[in-house]
């Protein structure tokens, strides 16, 4: 499996000021192959670089392997429109959004991500500095800052190219890691896991994950949000952009550290520096409900949409999802109808069975007890026998 690690660049004021050129020129140049390649029809590789090579090195002052790697950036920027295009992503042909993305060439902004291989990036792991391409020169021990497991899956599995990205005036660089999965286990049990707004993730063992902190946050930045939106200047604006990304990185944070818990759980390994709660046996698998399409199949009020459009639903079942590849652990996804309404004592599924959003009672068999806590066990139920079909050998003809 492929993992993404980040690392902190810190250079001195005379490399930093090396590196920012040399972002504003890759991304010039991949504009202007980008112009190039929309006037003339230009898609394919080859052709785009016959056509842009020289003038990319001339006009630019870039190198043989950044003018490459511009040209590739321009034509992954268009097959990723194709494909955003086919998908209906972007509208009709008829709406403003599909004609404005096919009537103009793509643009980079000044500071976008730029890709280096390892002819123009090499990395010094002890010594925790890259050396670097640059507008000016190959720059050297250039510092980097990553945590002690960081360094060890870069060492060990660190393959293919880097990108060099600024954010907020710092820098960073993104490398991909090339880690192999281990085998897949048969799982002794299934932990269910229901995911939800009030409550971002509640198990089938009763662990219940609040999210009553992570709603308080998200209140308060919008309040601060809307305070900054009706000054209408300049430093308004930066701030509101500081604010988003502050916001964007703590709810990724919470669902790391809920995806951690409950695929410890699930192993029977307690994550470093937690809590335990109560550790389930060894050897589950972990199961969510399917979720996708919600935000186009609820109809909510005006009120609620925003809190909708929030919920990080998705990236925690994502981070479920890897982590669990990563242990060898099992991970499927069930039919979310009707999880937390139906008995998983008895089978009867009825509305009533929910009289509010937080208590479920059987209205045949008098179960009771949390809604959430009942819809993880259902969860788990009908992720036991989807395992079974998984895994049960083909018919003979």
């Amino acid at each position: 499996m492929r993992l993404v690690v980040q690392v902190k660049l810190l250079p001195t004021p005379g490399q930093a000021s090396a590196l920012k050129a040399t972002l504003r020129a890759c991304n010039r140049a991949a504009t202007h192959a980008s112009q190039v390649a929309f006037a003339k029809g230009l898609k394919d590789r080859n052709g785009l670089q016959k056509e842009v090579y020289a003038d990319l090195k001339a006009a630019f002052g870039l190198s043989a392997r950044p003018a490459v790697r511009a040209v590739k950036k321009v034509v992954d920027a268009y097959a990723t429109l194709k494909a955003n295009l086919r998908a209906g992503n972007l509208g009709p042909p008829t709406s403003r959004r599909y004609r404005k993305a096919v009537g103009a060439p793509v643009v980079f902004r000044p500071e976008a991500a730029q890709p280096f291989d390892d002819r123009c990036l090499s990395w010094q792991y002890d010594a925790r500095t890259v050396s670097i391409w640059t507008v000016a020169g190959r720059m050297k021990n250039i510092r980097f800052a990553c945590s002690p497991d960081q360094l060890k899956t870069l060492v060990e599995h660190r393959k293919g190219e880097s990108d060099l990205v600024q954010r907020g005036g710092k820098r960073f660089l993104i490398a991909i890691c090339d880690i192999p999965e281990p085998e897949v286990f048969e799982p002794v049990d299934f932990i269910g896991v229901d995911r939800g707004i009030v409550n971002l993730a509640t198990t089938s063992d009763g662990t219940n994950y609040q999210g009553r902190r992570l709603s308080r946050y998200r209140r308060r930045q919008a309040r601060k949000r809307a305070e900054l939106q009706a000054k209408h200047t300049r430093s308004a604006t930066r701030r509101l952009t500081r604010r988003a990304q502050r916001e964007k990185r703590h709810a990724t944070h919470v669902n790391h550290k809920i995806s951690k818990e409950i695929v410890s759980v699930a192993v029977g390994v307690p994550p470093a520096r937690a809590k335990p709660r109560a550790w389930g046996s060894t050897g589950r698998g972990i199961a969510v409900e399917e979720l996708g399409g919600i935000r186009e199949r609820v109809r909510l009020r005006r009120d609620q949409r925003g809190t909708l459009s929030s919920w990080p639903f998705h990236q925690l079942g994502q981070h479920l999802a890897y982590k669990a590849r990563r242990a060898g652990a099992p991970f499927i996804e069930v039919d979310a109808r009707h999880t937390s309404q139906s008995c998983p004592r008895c089978g009867h599924t009825e509305r009533a069975n929910r009289p509010d959003r937080d208590h479920f009672s059987c209205r045949r068999c008098g179960l009771a007890g949390p809604a959430d806590h009942v819809a993880g066990v259902n969860v788990r139920d009908r992720a036991r026998s989807a395992w079974v079909f998984v895994t049960a050998p083909a018919p003979t003809p």
